[in-house]
């Protein structure tokens, strides 16, 4: 990713083309890819995910990406947060990042919540310090406070969304991505969630990207959308 002298947005996304290689057969098994990659028999066809994509975003604003299912929304953000690299075209983002894509995709399920905090928090780039100032509420905001030492193998999805959401908004992003984050957990939570979000965007600082298939959310929360065609 690039950073122009110009800094009038903090999102640019630019003819973006997002190329998937796909297997042209079903394999069974990890064995078998790889006998016919070495016989040179495995053969793939591409899937284009997305294709010339342009956008802008200013700083502040609060944007909604839709279109219909498997249209590419998730795949642009996941370009825009820095997960995947665009097969063509450009993606220029200004400032740090609080990615709520797949929740809980850094942790380590076979050890506690607690120190899960510490690794998860690690990966978005808080300091040991950091989390063990802001740990209680990490916990509190999460609603977890008797199962901070159970193993996170034993938890609901909506449980490790509730921590991964919690760790991810401890601070104040200067991007926040959502992509379906609040349709997980009790209806009770996804308020919080959205309230807190609603207080980022209250205080006009944060820049927020917004995927969600409830449209009613999208025109409630979002000042603008942008249409993914499929």
């Amino acid at each position: 990713m690039g950073k122009p002298a110009s800094s009038e947005y903090a999102i640019e996304v630019n003819d973006v083309t997002m190329i998937f290689n796909m297997a042209s057969e079903q394999l069974n098994n990890l064995k078998e890819y790889f006998i016919k990659l070495m016989k040179h028999e495995l053969f793939f066809t591409e899937f284009r995910a997305l294709k010339n994509i342009s956008f802008k975003v200013k700083p502040g604003e609060v944007v909604g990406l839709v279109g219909t299912n498997g249209s590419g929304k998730s795949t642009m953000l996941k370009i825009i947060a820095g997960v995947l690299e665009a097969s063509e075209g450009e993606c220029i983002v200004r400032g740090n990042i609080a990615p709520l894509i797949e929740l809980g995709a850094g942790f380590d399920l076979e050890l506690t919540a607690r120190e899960n905090i510490y690794l998860n928090g690690a990966l978005l780039g808080y300091t040991e310090e950091f989390i063990d100032a802001h740990f209680q509420e990490i916990v509190e905001f999460a609603e977890l406070p008797d199962f901070v030492d159970m193993p996170m193998k034993n938890f609901s999805s909506g449980m490790v969304a509730r921590i991964a959401f919690a760790i991810a908004t401890i601070t104040e992003p200067d991007i926040l991505i959502v992509d379906e984050t609040l349709s997980v957990g009790d209806v009770f939570f996804q308020e919080k969630c959205e309230k807190r979000i609603q207080h980022f965007i209250d205080d006009g600082h944060v820049t927020v990207l917004f995927v969600s298939h409830a449209m009613d959310q999208v025109e409630r929360i979002c000042q603008r959308a942008v249409w993914i065609e499929k």
